[in-house]
């Protein structure tokens, strides 16, 4: 098995060859993927499709690369599934983290921008409907800490 990691923050990949100096990373637009077209088995993100600008077509641009048959992995924050815990959960990413967040960070708008973009994100059912317009199949996802964060998986027809 051939892993290729790629990101846009050439920060982050250097952290990546720093702890596995034994895999090619590549850095990547995922709007435009410098990779051929069905080159990969399967294709997966994590915590990064909400800093897209446009995450459809970034969607598409996976599929683009993916093998037919090959799989699609999403892991991102999600809309907790309790109603009750979901007030809490929104209650506390915009009124306690920002505040904390300037306590304790060099870089506390960055913290304010994570609550606003998990705020903002579509909750379960509405991604997995992205993804399938987005032309995967197979659409279905798993909760994970309540629905605070969803694995979304697909399938390339």
């Amino acid at each position: 098995m051939r892993v290729i990691p790629a990101d846009f923050s050439l920060g982050m990949l250097k952290v990546g060859k720093r702890r596995r100096a034994d895999l090619g990373f590549t850095a990547a637009d995922a709007l435009r993927l410098p990779f051929a077209d069905n080159s990969f088995d399967a294709v997966t993100m994590s915590f990064g499709l909400r800093n897209v600008s446009d995450s459809s077509l970034a969607l598409r641009e996976f599929a683009r690369v993916t093998k037919p048959g090959g799989r699609f992995v999403l892991c991102e924050f999600s809309a907790p599934t309790n109603k009750a815990f979901r007030t809490i959960y929104n209650e506390y990413l915009m009124r306690s983290l920002p505040p904390v967040a300037r306590r304790v960070s060099s870089n506390p708008d960055s913290y304010v921008y994570l609550a606003e973009s998990i705020r903002a994100w579509p909750a379960q059912r509405e991604m997995a409907q992205i993804i399938a317009d987005a032309g995967w199949s197979s659409v279905r996802w798993r909760n994970l800490s309540g629905g605070i964060v969803a694995l979304h998986h697909a399938v390339k027809a």
